[in-house]
């Protein structure tokens, strides 16, 4: 593999926002991913994982540590069983389940991102996520220099988190998945209405996807939906969404610098035209501080921000 220095990192997100990684190195099969790891863990500093660069917000500094661009894209499909590298992206895999007539990843057409941060995201839309379908996890803890098989329970998937998430010594190198059997025409249909729904709910310019994350119904205190009446029609599910707190409070369109609350989905801020991650961070700040003085919660970020410079 090539060690590369000073490698701008965002060509490398979705966000299109990011300084230099100090060290960058693609790697292409599960035996470099091990390799630019341990290359990680010689230089003493936790690697920065990135796949298809979505749902991540990269400080203007840059990283000063080692990034890793993860392009294991192998894929094996044998009956309803399907066995996919880290670095697959979540659009190949709806594809070849699709041409297999199998159905469980209809939710995932449209999303930006790759198997490994689906898998340690617990990625999920249209009532659908990862941890539906995972069976497996082959990981490779750094920390004790080797590879780990890991099952659905030991993932501890959570409303978009995993154990992957909370523990940077585990990286994901792939995930083996159980799909079913399903009517091509069925798939193709639910594909195509996510991707239409996408196209019109979702905005087109750069962002990281969902920046906040949803409040589950069970976690919003005694006699809320008393106070604020007017929110309990946009709950679905059991969960009240960030977008309309964040609409309810008028805070579409809202700018600071080039970064924007999209007026086209509210829970998405936007890359106008060369914002900074410090502009996407004052506008982070400015709408959970009108959400709390308007609502009393507290929002959580879904999108991974590495706002510092080691």
């Amino acid at each position: 593999m090539e060690v590369q220095r000073n490698v701008p990192l965002k060509k490398h997100t979705t966000f299109q926002i990011g300084g230099p990684a100090n060290y960058f190195l693609a790697a292409r099969n599960k035996e470099e991913l091990i390799e630019a790891l341990n290359f990680a863990k010689e230089k003493g500093v936790a690697p920065l994982i990135i796949g298809g660069g979505s749902n991540l917000l990269i400080s203007d500094k840059g990283y000063g540590g080692v990034a890793i661009k993860v392009q294991n894209a192998e894929i094996e499909i044998e009956g309803e069983n399907v066995l996919a590298g880290a670095g697959l992206l979540l659009s190949s895999l709806v594809k070849r389940s699709f041409e297999k007539n199998l159905s469980g990843m209809e939710w995932a057409a449209g999303i930006p991102g790759t198997i490994g941060g689906a898998v340690a995201g617990n990625a999920g839309a249209f009532n659908g996520e990862m941890a539906d379908s995972v069976e497996r996890v082959e990981a490779y803890d750094i920390k004790a220099g080797k590879i780990i098989d890991m099952t659905r329970e030991e993932c501890r998937f959570g409303y978009r988190s995993s154990i992957f998430k909370n523990n940077s010594n585990l990286v994901i190198l792939s995930a083996a998945l159980k799909l079913e059997e399903g009517s091509g025409d069925n798939i193709l249909q639910k594909i195509e209405a996510n991707l239409q729904y996408r196209r019109e709910k979702h905005p087109k310019e750069p962002s990281a996807g969902s920046c906040f994350k949803n409040i589950s119904v069970e976690e919003l205190p005694e006699g809320f939906f008393d106070k604020f009446p007017e929110t309990k029609e946009s709950v679905r599910n059991g969960i009240l969404p960030a977008a309309f707190l964040i609409h309810s409070c008028g805070l579409k369109g809202e700018k600071i610098g080039s970064a924007q609350v999209s007026s086209v989905h509210p829970n998405f801020i936007v890359n106008l035209n060369g914002a900074s991650a410090g502009d996407v961070l004052e506008l982070i700040s400015f709408v959970k501080k009108k959400i709390e003085e308007k609502y009393g919660l507290k929002l959580q970020e879904e999108i991974k921000i590495l706002d510092n410079n080691s």
